[in-house]
């Protein structure tokens, strides 16, 4: 059984628990935020969690190369291993958030995104929605993609359907008892399952991908617009520490939880931080915004789409005027711009 008695709830601990709710509890950026601004913010946080967390695995993709990837999604075809992940990865994240009210975490929903991860990888065909049939090892990488070597080892293929039962009953069970914070839900979940290692391929990215999952449905829905997975890769070398430190007890009668626990709330602490720093520059950025710059935005958000031409006529200001202050909001992703020369025109979304 899992034992988690031994976690001790510390004060830097409740600190971040703390902290974190607290901006969980004044999340209304969406309401101060135009749509345009709101979508910005989850397209960069997007694009940084599928690159830095198929990168954690092995993956040699930029940013600027996940971003190229994820405009051509539709066409389905993928040329790389690293292409191919990121495929994968995109799918899932979009049907988290797109769907996470609706979904229950089960043994069933766990394979389906296992399979749904892998569905472009040509090397994972026989094993993806499966459970492990051989020994696996956790491998750690460096930024150039080259094996570290084996950190830890993982539960026997033969152990896995009763260990992943177990891990499921248990957090049904803290679900139904509603007596251990969410957030420490959430971490030890991801420990025990990575403990488990229960399939063959794909079992950090989906780790992540279940940890975003439950921090939404336990309410935390800022998490899509600031990237944890960018936090984790920036401290790799403390994450695969944490881990280790942490997995090597679970199956004593003493498990030290704390490692994990700490990393886990101080990188969820960072992302929460990283979202705040943005709100606030946005914040400054809007209060010092030209009163022209402003007008052209309820004119365009009114008007649906405006040119150049437009914009001079209703404000009385010149085309060059006109030019200079939509430059600038399409530099700042306030508006986009569409076409070119005479055919240019402008909107919101």
């Amino acid at each position: 059984m899992i034992n988690t008695e031994t976690v001790v709830i510390t004060d830097e601990i409740l600190k971040y628990i703390s902290e974190i709710d607290e901006f969980k509890g004044k999340w209304s950026a969406l309401g101060r935020l135009s749509p345009q601004r709101i979508s910005a913010l989850l397209r960069v946080a997007t694009i940084e969690s599928i690159a830095s967390s198929t990168r954690i695995e092995g993956c040699r993709l930029t940013d600027t190369q996940v971003e190229a990837l994820l405009q051509n999604l539709s066409a389905g075809s993928f040329l790389s291993r690293d292409e191919q992940e990121v495929a994968g990865y995109a799918t899932v994240m979009e049907t988290v958030f797109e769907s996470y009210q609706c979904i229950n975490i089960t043994e069933n929903v766990i394979k389906q995104f296992h399979r749904d991860l892998l569905q472009y990888s040509d090397k994972d065909t026989r094993h993806r929605g499966e459970y492990k049939k051989t020994s696996n090892s956790v491998e750690a990488f460096d930024t150039e993609g080259e094996s570290l070597g084996i950190i830890f080892k993982t539960a026997a293929p033969f152990d896995t359907p009763r260990l992943m039962k177990e891990l499921l009953d248990w957090y049904n069970e803290e679900l139904k008892l509603a007596k251990m914070h969410p957030l420490l839900i959430t971490a030890i979940f991801a420990v025990v399952f990575l403990e488990i290692h229960p399939f063959q391929d794909g079992n950090g990215r989906l780790s992540r991908i279940l940890s975003t999952l439950m921090l939404l449905k336990f309410g935390y829905s800022y998490v899509p617009y600031s990237s944890m997975e960018s936090i984790i890769e920036q401290n790799k070398d403390n994450y695969y520490l944490a881990l280790r430190r942490s997995q090597q007890t679970i199956r004593t009668d003493t498990p030290d939880w704390q490692p994990w626990i700490l990393f886990f709330l101080q990188s969820a602490h960072s992302q929460k931080n990283h979202l705040q720093m943005k709100l606030e520059r946005e914040r400054i950025f809007i209060a010092a915004m030209p009163e022209l710059s402003l007008q052209i935005i309820e004119i365009i958000k009114s008007h649906g789409r405006c040119s150049v031409k437009n914009l001079s006529e209703v404000t009385g200001r010149s085309r060059n005027t006109i030019k200079h202050h939509l430059s600038r909001l399409v530099e700042t992703e306030q508006i986009v711009k569409h076409g070119a020369g005479r055919g240019t025109w402008y909107s919101i979304v």
